[in-house]
């Protein structure tokens, strides 16, 4: 799960769990800590002989929470796989096409509408695929030449996996400088 404290993104796991023993997954590093509810928001937590006493507030109906501890106040959210792919929608909408289009989270492909070697204007569609019930169409943000098509109609891919990669059209900077 995904964990948003201000600005800061935090990827967050849960690797395993034995009564109030519980081993955490934090932005790639494991903490193996003991986590007691002491009831109303109230909660004992040791990590590595150190103790920690937040008392967390959930706004009810939603993913907010506010964490007070050590006289300081912390507001997180946390974001489950809708918010992420509509973050990661975001931040595709670039003014600079990338040379590789990924796939944002595991989906289906719907329709592949370009081939290796095919001339691409700034707008047009180049691939759609369904995740969560939704589908998405990845358009060309530039003009670019479709380098290899790693996909197919029909085919399931995964997070992160390359589906297109692109490069500008020949005579064109492709740094923008």
């Amino acid at each position: 799960m995904e964990i948003q404290i201000g600005e800061r993104l935090i990827q967050m796991n849960l690797v395993g769990k034995d009564g109030n023993r519980m081993s955490v997954e934090v932005d790639g590093k494991i903490y193996n800590v003991d986590v007691c509810m002491l009831g109303d928001g109230q909660y004992s937590i040791l990590n590595e002989g150190v103790s920690y006493s937040p008392f967390i507030v959930h706004e009810k109906g939603s993913r907010h929470y506010s964490v007070s501890l050590n006289y300081s106040v912390y507001e997180m959210d946390m974001l489950d796989s809708q918010a992420r792919y509509m973050r990661m929608r975001k931040n595709a909408r670039r003014d600079r096409q990338s040379d590789r289009i990924k796939a944002p989270m595991p989906a289906k492909i719907v329709k592949v509408y370009v081939e290796a070697g095919q001339r691409v204007r700034a707008g047009e569609p180049m691939i759609t695929f369904e995740a969560m019930k939704m589908q998405s169409t990845v358009q060309a943000v530039e003009d670019c030449v479709i380098r290899s098509v790693a996909c197919r109609d029909g085919e399931s891919v995964m997070a992160e996996q390359v589906l297109l990669t692109l490069m500008k059209e020949v005579g064109k900077d492709y740094d923008g400088k």
